[in-house]
């Protein structure tokens, strides 16, 4: 089931993807669950928005994937490589990046991205999934020279619309062979297969929780793929992943 948050006729509100509809809900079905009303609206006529904005955090991990790690010359952690992004960082399809006067060199990263669904405290590997709303797609923009530079990741990867997140929430999904797809106007720049993660989303959920409390609404980003590159003024990003949709951003 695909759900997405959208903006109609000047109010947010939230829906069920069917087919070229939205089928309206009565409130956030992550807290309200999944009570329609009787109204559609087509897919057409609304601004899709962020299907989340975390009220709390954005959990990210780096180097999750080998090949990745090794393109920038980086060493595999043994043990997930955590760090957050401010939920003023996250925007939604279609919205801009911004590329920020400090950085000179603005890199994508597309990632599969954990929507939290429960509050979770020292979650078991084997419990994880009763944890997960879902899963959707981000992209992990991030200043590399900054990374660099500090030595820390904060700034680097914090700026305001540096996490782009959408389209939908894809409530059903299942973590197979299913790729993460990048192209930078219309070129493929990223190919890897989501089973490719070194540390798996239970192995991640698991370790984020045992060091804080993941709320309702949480974003967990899992890793990019190799194929990282820098972005421009006027270029368009796509990240696709088979399941759940495509999420376009453009650049400026």
């Amino acid at each position: 089931m695909k759900i997405a948050r959208f903006s109609h006729q000047g109010d947010i509100r939230f829906g069920i993807v069917d087919e070229d509809d939205v089928v309206v809900l009565k409130a956030d079905p992550m807290f309200a669950g999944l009570e329609t009303i009787d109204e559609r609206i087509p897919l057409a006529d609304v601004k899709l928005l962020a299907p989340v904005i975390p009220r709390s955090k954005v959990v990210a991990i780096g180097r999750n994937y080998r090949d990745h790690a090794a393109e920038l010359g980086n060493d595999v952690p043994d043990e997930p490589l955590m760090f957050l992004k401010p939920n003023t960082s996250v925007i939604g399809p279609g919205d801009t990046i911004v590329l920020p006067p400090q950085s000179e060199n603005v890199a994508f990263e597309g990632e599969l991205a954990v929507v939290v669904g429960a509050i979770a405290k020292n979650v078991a590997v084997a419990d994880a999934e009763s944890v997960i709303f879902g899963f959707t797609i981000a992209n992990d923009v991030t200043a590399r020279d900054l990374q660099i530079r500090d030595g820390q990741w904060s700034r680097a990867k914090g700026f305001d619309t540096f996490c782009p997140v959408g389209p939908f929430i894809e409530t059903e999904f299942a973590v197979l062979s299913q790729h993460i797809v990048t192209t930078v106007n219309g070129e493929v720049k990223q190919d890897g297969p989501v089973s490719d993660l070194i540390h798996s989303v239970a192995e991640i959920i698991a370790y984020a929780s045992s060091v804080f409390t993941l709320l309702p609404g949480d974003l967990i980003l899992t890793g990019t793929p190799a194929g990282v590159g820098p972005l421009v003024s006027g270029d368009v990003v796509d990240v696709t992943i088979e399941g759940i949709g495509t999420l376009s951003n453009p650049v400026r």
